[in-house]
This record gives structure tokens, C-alpha cells and sequence, in this order.
């Protein structure tokens, strides 16, 4: 729920009044702002030029996670307070100033709304350690002593406050999700949910077509850095490798990153399969395994990003998207060269 700097939970978008002051009543604030805020990119430039002064991170690891990671660093070392909310001391998290230790999955009790828009309700199976505490807990915490009147006793408290503000969780309750999931658009108690989004027709009519304009990539192959370098994920781990990584099972079927290159042009630069190389950016160096792999192209490298020691983020180009502000993840120059001493 949420956190999109376009819009409030459930795709409702900040730039309507109507919304603004529906969500002000009912969090109990007033100033809520009318227009976008910033994409976490756009934060670490804002941060980066001084612009943004205080950051409050939660079950986020930019550090390895965004493009350009020493900017990302430099960023989070401009700040004048930072704050992370997380289950591991991550390497975001070493640069905080305040780090909350919040529970994990499995100590957690509330909703989560799959990809096919199916609410589920979720028990938790383990109790929390120590002083580990629920993220509404903490969030809860924080605001009452800002001077918030929340008063959220539980995750019940929150998910009704959601289906109030949220009309297509209308009609779904915490006792009708205790029985079975539910699919949105729910509107009400008595709707048995959508199995179909837009079965029959599209909400405005028809499908809509766009034509998209071509934009080239904010950096193209040249003699310095020859070597197209793209970026993704591998089917071990999910995201920065913060469960992933530590779950003794997935670490030991992939313990480390490595760089994929075609055999041709690994012979081109005198590389052995295994070998330790360098791949260098114009943003910065990392140290790598090479593994060959018939199915890259000439001249394309591919990095999966989820491991810290050869971070693929150090290496990628922080330009966004125009429209949909996303970075360039997938294209940026580079060279590749066997180590000699």
C-alpha cells in the first residue's frame, strides 16, 4: 500500500484534492502535499546536492539496489539524519545513524496482496527476538510521540483503515480474508471479488495504443569502454540477497556474482572461464568471475546485481527513464580486462 510519490494507497493520485483530504483525516495531519514527490533516485541527487537533508529507509537497500553506487553512498553520507527500519544490519543500514530492528515474515501478522491483486492474510508462525519489533509497531510508535493521534492496536486496526480509505478493498474484511483470499476490485461485504480485471472491457472503452519514441541509451560503446554491460536478477536470489543470501540453502547453490561473456570475445581479451577480471565503468571498478556463456551476444556482458563484494551497481549509469523515471539498468558502457598482477 502506498509508496508510489504519485499517488496515495491504491493507485489514488496525489495531485486530487478529494484524495489529499480524505488521507488527512483519516491519519489525523494536515499539509499533506498536492503534488508528486520525488522517486528514490531522485532523492539520492536531491540528498547528493543538499537539497534533501533527512532520510527514514525501511526494508530498502539502495546501497545495492541503485545505480551509481558511489553517488548512492556519497548521497546517504550528505544527510544529516538517517534512519533504516530493517531484519538485517544491511549495507545500507551501515550508514545509518538510528537503525530499527524490525520482524520478518514469518513473526509477522497481517495482509499482502499478490501480483494477481489476491489479498492474503498471513499469521506468524515464530515469535520475535529480543527487542525486535512489527514496522507498524515502530511506525506507530514514532508518530505518537511527534504528535500523531494514531492510536493502531494491530494489524486489524491497519487493514481496516485501509479498506476505509481504499475503495476497491472495500468490501474485503480481516474475517472474510481469515476463510479465504480475496481478489480487488472488492467494493463490498457482500461482492465475492474480481477474478478478471477488465474481462470483457477496458474501463475507458477500448485498449489504448501508444506510440512510443525511440530514446538511445544515455551512454553508447566506444573505444575506452567497448563492451555493452547489462544488468539483472538470477533465480537464487531475490533483490539485494538481504533473505536471500542469508538462507544457508540459496547462498550455498549461488554463493557469488559473476560476469557472463560470450567465449569469442573472452578469447579476444585472453580470458579463462573462472578467471577473476576487472570490469570497469566510467563510474567505477569491480573484480568479478568470469563464466562463459554462448547465449550473450558479441560485445554484451551481463551481471546479475544482488551481491555486495561485486557489486553491478557500482558500475551502472544513474539516468532515468523520462516518463516512467525508471534508471538504466540495462545499457551502459563498459570494458572488461584480465588481471595481470
Amino acid at each position: 500500500m502506498g509508496c508510489l510519490p504519485v499517488s496515495y494507497p491504491g493507485y489514488q493520485p496525489v495531485s486530487v484534492e478529494q484524495n489529499k483530504v480524505k488521507f488527512e483525516t483519516a491519519w489525523g495531519v494536515t499539509g499533506l502535499p498536492s503534488t508528486p514527490g520525488l522517486t528514490l533516485v531522485e532523492m539520492m541527487h536531491a540528498a547528493h546536492a543538499g537539497r534533501l537533508r533527512g532520510m527514514y529507509i525501511m526494508g530498502e537497500n539502495p546501497v545495492v539496489s541503485d545505480p551509481n553506487q558511489q553517488h548512492v553512498i556519497e548521497a546517504l553520507e550528505h544527510l544529516d539524519f538517517l534512519v533504516v527500519q530493517d531484519i538485517f544490519l544491511t549495507e545500507t543500514a551501515a550508514h545509518a545513524d538510528v537503525v530499527l530492528p524490525s520482524c520478518a515474515f514469518l513473526e509477522k501478522e497481517g495482509t499482502v496482496t499478490s501480483t494477481e491483486r489476491r489479498v492474503q492474510l498471513m499469521h506468524p508462525v515464530l515469535q520475535p527476538q529480543r527487542d525486535v519489533k512489527d514496522d507498524w509497531w515502530i511506525t506507530t510508535e514514532i508518530a505518537r510521540r511527534m504528535g500523531a493521534p494514531w492510536d493502531y492496536q494491530n494489524a486489524a486496526d491497519i487493514f481496516e483503515e485501509i479498506r476505509t480509505v481504499t475503495p476497491p478493498y472495500g468490501g474485503v474484511t480481516y474475517g472474510r480474508v481469515e476463510n479465504e483470499p480475496i481478489q480487488w476490485p472488492c467494493p463490498t461485504t457482500d461482492h465475492p471479488g474480481t477474478q478478471y480485471l477488465h474481462k470483457d472491457t477496458f474501463s475507458r472503452g477500448l485498449g489504448l495504443f501508444t506510440a512510443v519514441d525511440y530514446t538511445p541509451p544515455a551512454e553508447v560503446v566506444d573505444q575506452e569502454y567497448p563492451v555493452i554491460l547489462t544488468t539483472g536478477r538470477l533465480l537464487e536470489h531475490f533483490h539485494t540477497g538481504t533473505m536471500t543470501r542469508n538462507s544457508r540453502i540459496l547462498d550455498e547453490v549461488m554463493p557469488d556474482g559473476f560476469v557472463e561473456i560470450n567465449p569469442h570475445d573472452a578469447r579476444h581479451y585472453d580470458i579463462e572461464d573462472g578467471e577473476v577480471v576487472a570490469v570497469s565503468t566510467r563510474r567505477g571498478s569491480i573484480r568479478i568471475k568470469a563464466r562463459f556463456a554462448e547465449r550473450m551476444k558479441p560485445n554484451v556482458v551481463f551481471i546479475p546485481f544482488h551481491f555486495y563484494e561485486s557489486c553491478a551497481n557500482t558500475l551502472t549509469v544513474d539516468f532515468l527513464d523520462p516518463v516512467c523515471k525508471i534508471p538504466e539498468f540495462k545499457v551502459c558502457s563498459c570494458r572488461i580486462e584480465k588481471i595481470t598482477a
